[in-house]
């Protein structure tokens, strides 16, 4: 069964913020091509292995600063309008970026 959200949310980001979250997901993108070619090198495993592991944490770091900036934007303004069913539906991110 899928788990999209069917709500359509959207929110709209600073010309800086957009930027930044930007140029972190192209850095991903040339990391992950970066596997790929050292696949097509033939590189040993273990080096590809850390590399692998530096996407993991690069992608781990542009989670936080997404989260971050969703907790203090549209969490904090849901709370103050009183939608605590923002809450349930923090936990339930949480959850799945925690498995």
């Amino acid at each position: 069964m899928d788990q999209r959200c069917d709500c359509h949310k959207t929110r709209k980001r600073s010309g800086e913020e957009l930027k930044l979250l930007c140029n972190r997901l192209s850095r991903i993108e040339g990391q992950v091509r970066g596997l790929r070619e050292m696949l097509g090198r033939d590189v040993y495993c273990t080096d590809i292995l850390i590399q692998v592991s530096a996407v993991n944490a690069a992608l781990n770091s542009f989670s936080k600063e997404l989260l971050s900036e969703h907790l203090r934007t549209c969490v904090a303004e849901n709370i103050r309008q009183g939608n605590d069913e923002v809450i349930d539906e923090l936990v339930g991110v949480l959850q799945k970026l925690m498995k």
